[in-house]
């Protein structure tokens, strides 16, 4: 089986496999896909998500890039993250790009009009790297053209730090991102923004359970954005997007996600679709706990 066939087969194995777990979430989930919030996984929780992006290229052959995530709340005030990314340039290949380590940890323990989380993560990837998990420093359209047998050569190691602050007022949730991040490779500090704010279509639940009832439906919009690097701060050759974003939190435990991104100058890619699933395995921690120690 080809690496074309094989990251999207293994990332739907890993999901069908999930509809078969006894346990699941039922949390509302945000419909953002680039922006945090201050919320974080619950202790014990195992949640795994898959989203892929497809992004057209003006002078190049359009992509689809993808990620699995694995996403675990290690305690309450600590939630930690894997990622496998991978991409499939149209009439190039399909290659892995990386793999990614996040940590997110907040600092106040109580809930308040303004909520800061702490953010650090460790990207080990190649320079064929495509999911535009977030947009930094001088990233535009026109660094995606180099081909991949020629990228995926350029190996990156980075360290990403982020400044999350988030409210929720009157079911209204408001999110900004501030974004730096270093290549280990003795380049320049680059930096980046994020914004966010989504509702649930309803805030009081339904008297009895259902798929398509308004409240299990969570709309917004996000802006994001590159803001140069440390020698040339601003807004000079650097690309932005708008997104609506929508979230569907299913009574069975799945959510689906749906983004289009439309770029906002003429650095930017002129159009990108994001989607995604997700499920939350409540739980999880536990159950490894008991099945480890009866193996012991």
């Amino acid at each position: 089986m080809t690496l074309r066939v094989r990251l999207p087969f293994s990332a739907s194995c890993l999901l069908a496999a999930l509809a078969c777990f006894p346990h699941f979430g039922r949390a509302q989930e945000s419909p953002y896909i680039v922006t945090y919030d201050h919320y974080l996984e619950e202790p014990g929780n195992l949640e795994v998500e898959y989203f892929s992006t497809f992004g057209t290229q003006r002078g190049g052959n359009n992509f689809h890039a993808f990620w699995t995530e694995l996403e675990y709340g290690a305690t309450a005030w600590w939630t930690t993250e894997l990622y496998l990314d991978g991409q499939t340039t149209f009439q190039e290949s399909t290659i892995f790009t990386g793999l990614r380590f996040e940590n997110r940890i907040r600092p106040l323990k109580h809930e308040h009009f303004v909520n800061p989380i702490l953010y650090v993560e460790y990207e080990r990837k190649n320079g064929a790297d495509k999911i535009l998990k977030e947009v930094e420093g001088h990233d535009v359209e026109s660094d995606f053209l180099v081909p991949n047998a020629a990228a995926r050569k350029d190996h990156i190691n980075e360290l990403e730090f982020k400044l999350i602050l988030s409210s929720t007022v009157k079911g209204w949730n408001f999110a900004e991102n501030i974004i730096a991040s270093k290549n280990l490779s003795n380049q320049p500090w680059e930096f980046g923004y994020a914004l966010g704010a989504s509702r649930p279509l309803a805030l009081k639940a339904s008297a009895k359970r259902c798929s398509f009832c308004r409240e299990n439906f969570v709309a917004g919009v996000e802006m994001y954005g590159g803001l140069g690097d440390r020698y040339s701060f601003g807004l000079n050759n650097t690309s932005h997007y708008v997104a609506p974003v929508v979230a569907w939190n299913l009574p069975s435990g799945w959510t689906l996600r749906l983004s289009p991104s439309f770029g906002l100058n003429d650095n930017s890619h002129a159009f990108l679709l994001r989607w995604g699933v997700s499920r939350e395995i409540t739980g999880f921690g536990s159950a490894m706990n008991r099945l480890f120690r009866g193996r012991s």
